[in-house]
């Protein structure tokens, strides 16, 4: 039988700085040779790898032309399988910028940076969706409809791609077709075979298929990839590892998340040196290869590096782990390992004269509505102890159950990142902006620290957007509107006081938000200028914009 395409393609790296080369990622049903083969001559083929029954190409094409469009094509073993016969989307593309215009994008000398996190698959066929229409659907269905519409040069997707632990109906289904669901963990996904159905049921939704396959995308995990509140603390690491389910889990989500999501953050020349991808390519079946890396990755996480860099052009991205990597010590708790963290900082600072926007993509916030920060911070100081055992015991449960685990519940992590930033965006190099670019808490926002001293001369903001496809109770939008507040500030710092904790080494103030809603947020990024656009997905309507502001002045 010829082989078929399974999953994809998923259009990954674009060179931003005018190289001529891509990354297009691809599932098949079967081993085979995968070729990308473009309507201007470029290309590139690789024969597939093997992980636990599935077949995977990372297609690396090259000759591209800089600041061009090109349409391309899959083919397998020399059989066309995409763009499908009976498509209704536009064809497939890859946009390279061009290396003169100096914003990495493609073309208008902007470079257009779209964002978002949590997305739960939409509903298959024409079934009422619980949770509204998707973000990522409305802008699918958009750049289809009218070829002119200016797409976005990168979708960042940072974090909850999956849900291992809310999974559909559908899913739901084909989980119980394989075994008992009354048997932990139950309707959550199993191994690495349950992960692939998460994998499907995504990405396999045809206007978001196409959207990937026409647009770059860069990734990187949160909780929910694995579990909820994955690594919360010692305890919780502790509690998960004496259930007979949980090592299979996090291997399995490990593994998956490298096969479909972390390769395709890598540059051509990082493959190209990765020894565990070359291991796996040249195994027969990379599996045990693979699950032999991701032991070591949860036995050590400061053995892997799940963080990475991407430039576009002037404007630098910065992917950073805020889950794997956590110090959970109560005594030493630390977002990022001493190396992780180290990496930041010489990739924050390097080379600043090159670069006029500098992006920290976490999927977690670093600034969060004032009483949510407070709230976190007082945590994490009766959790070490600061009133005692019977408190400390108390708060771990607090912790648990409201999800108190940000930057802010990590307080020497929060203000390392705050003397960072300031350093990133002080001195003559300094970039016109440094963005912190975050989802996870189911709304979007704008926050601006004030500075106690000096303030940086690059503007500094959080800027929060998600979810794309995901709900929030309305007690939950009462809290976080509450958390923004007089009242709620006065709060905090009771509790502060309460748990003995300091101020905090900066202040901020939210100067858009908080808004409800299915959302994607851009930065349009010309030159020294940056723009700012958030969009609602509505029933009608495609998306609409509900805020927009020149972050800095308009070139």
């Amino acid at each position: 039988m010829a082989a078929g395409l399974r999953l994809g393609p998923v259009l990954r790296y674009v060179d931003g700085n005018g190289g001529g080369r891509a990354t297009v990622w691809a599932e098949t049903d079967r081993p085979c040779t995968a070729e990308v083969r473009c309507a201007d001559g470029a290309g590139g083929e690789t024969r597939t790898f093997q992980v636990a029954g599935h077949h995977y190409a990372l297609v690396q094409v090259t000759g591209l032309t800089p600041g061009s469009t090109t349409p391309y094509e899959v083919l397998l073993d020399g059989r066309p399988v995409w763009p499908p016969a009976d498509s209704r989307h536009p064809a497939s593309t890859i946009t390279t910028p061009d290396p003169g215009d100096g914003a990495g994008g493609g073309g208008g000398g902007a470079l257009r940076v779209t964002f978002g996190s949590c997305r739960w698959s939409a509903p298959p066929g024409d079934g009422k969706d619980p949770v509204g229409p998707d973000a990522l659907d409305r802008l699918a269905a958009r750049l289809a409809a009218d070829p002119t519409a200016v797409r976005p040069d990168v979708l960042l997707l940072l974090g909850d791609q999956v849900y291992a632990d809310e999974t559909s109906a559908a899913t739901r289904r084909r989980l119980a077709a394989r075994r008992d669901l009354s048997e932990p963990p139950g309707a959550q996904v199993a191994d690495y075979e349950e992960y692939t159905y998460l994998y499907d049921e995504s990405w396999q939704d045809s206007g978001v298929r196409w959207l990937l396959s026409t647009v770059p995308s860069c990734m990187i995990f949160d909780d929910h990839d694995v579990v909820d509140d994955w690594n919360t603390s010692a305890a919780w690491v502790a509690d998960m590892r004496r259930t007979g389910w949980w090592r299979e889990r996090i291997l399995s989500g490990l593994m998956s998340y490298w096969v479909y999501q972390h390769l395709g953050n890598l540059s051509p020349d990082e493959l190209d040196a990765d020894p565990l991808y070359a291991a796996v390519r040249a195994a027969p079946d990379g599996t045990d290869v693979l699950r032999r890396f991701a032991e070591e990755a949860d036995a050590d996480p400061a053995s892997v590096r799940w963080s990475y860099r991407r430039d576009f052009g002037r404007t630098r991205l910065l992917m950073v782990d805020t889950r794997a990597g956590r110090v959970l010590d109560e005594r030493h708790r630390a977002m990022l390992d001493e190396a992780e963290e180290r990496w930041l900082r010489e990739e924050a600072l390097a080379d600043r004269a090159g670069c006029d926007h500098l992006l920290i993509g976490t999927s977690l916030p670093w600034l969060l509505p004032p009483l949510m920060h407070d709230a976190e911070a007082w945590n994490a100081a009766l959790c070490r102890g600061a009133r005692g055992a019977r408190w400390a015991r108390f708060s771990e449960a607090v912790r648990r159950k409201a999800d108190l685990e940000h930057w802010s519940a990590f307080p020497a992590s929060f203000e390392r990142l705050a003397r960072l930033l300031a350093e990133a965006g002080s001195g003559p190099d300094a970039p016109a902006t440094v963005c912190v670019l975050s989802g996870d808490v189911h709304h979007a926002y704008i926050a601006e620290p004030v500075w106690p001293e000096a303030a940086p001369r690059s503007r500094v903001l959080q800027l929060t957007c998600s979810p794309v496809h995901n709900r929030i109770p309305g007690s939950l939008r009462r809290g976080f509107r509450f958390g923004w507040s007089g009242a709620g500030r006065v709060l905090g710092r009771v509790l502060r006081r309460h748990g003995r904790v300091g101020r905090p080494v900066v202040e901020w103030r939210r100067t858009g938000g908080p808004w409800f809603g299915n959302q994607l947020m851009t930065l349009t990024l010309r030159g020294r200028s940056a723009r700012l656009r958030l969009e609602h997905a509505r029933e009608a309507g495609g998306l609409v914009t509900v805020h927009e502001e020149a972050v800095t002045p308009e070139a």
